[in-house]
């Protein structure tokens, strides 16, 4: 199990409570980017640098994630890939993507490119609130608890 973060455009609140949970919990979690992005010396967190390029970490992270690993990622089209490997996505806002969302996610995304191409400012979203900070937190805090509950069942 490992922690993938689309770390690009990834809030540094977002990267800082991924370094104090992959150090508490001794969880791999590795940032992918196509620039050097600081990181805490740690055993448990790396940085992966990948070439400039449209998607090109997206298509890196995919290609590494395994069945129960968690991404951490706005991009909906990301997400839906690695939904369909078998990982799991999870926004920096805190809303974990499912199967039973994600096309409807996907559809409205490419609906909204639709109408800025054509002229419409929707404008951006709104920035990260504590609340936003808070359920990112508790979804990846209680992915961690699962995470520790399957591996010390293995081990007995």
């Amino acid at each position: 199990m490992k922690i993938w973060v689309d770390a690009d455009a990834c809030p540094v609140v977002i990267k800082e409570i991924l370094f104090k949970a992959a150090n508490r919990t001794g969880v791999e979690t590795t940032l992918v980017a196509n620039q050097s992005v600081r990181i805490p010396p740690s055993p448990h967190i790396n940085m992966l640098q990948v070439k400039s390029g449209f998607d090109v970490a997206d298509d890196e992270i995919v290609k590494r994630v395994n069945t129960g690993d968690l991404v951490i990622t706005a991009d909906i089209p990301l997400a839906a890939e690695v939904i369909e490997k078998g990982g799991l996505a999870l926004n920096p806002r805190g809303e974990m993507y499912t199967t039973d969302d994600i096309k409807a996610k996907l559809n409205m995304r490419d609906f909204m490119d639709t109408m800025r191409a054509s002229g419409v400012n929707s404008g951006g979203p709104p920035p990260l609130s504590q609340n936003d900070r808070q359920a990112f937190a508790n979804h990846l805090d209680r992915w961690l608890t699962r995470q520790v509950k399957q591996q010390q069942s293995k081990t007995e």
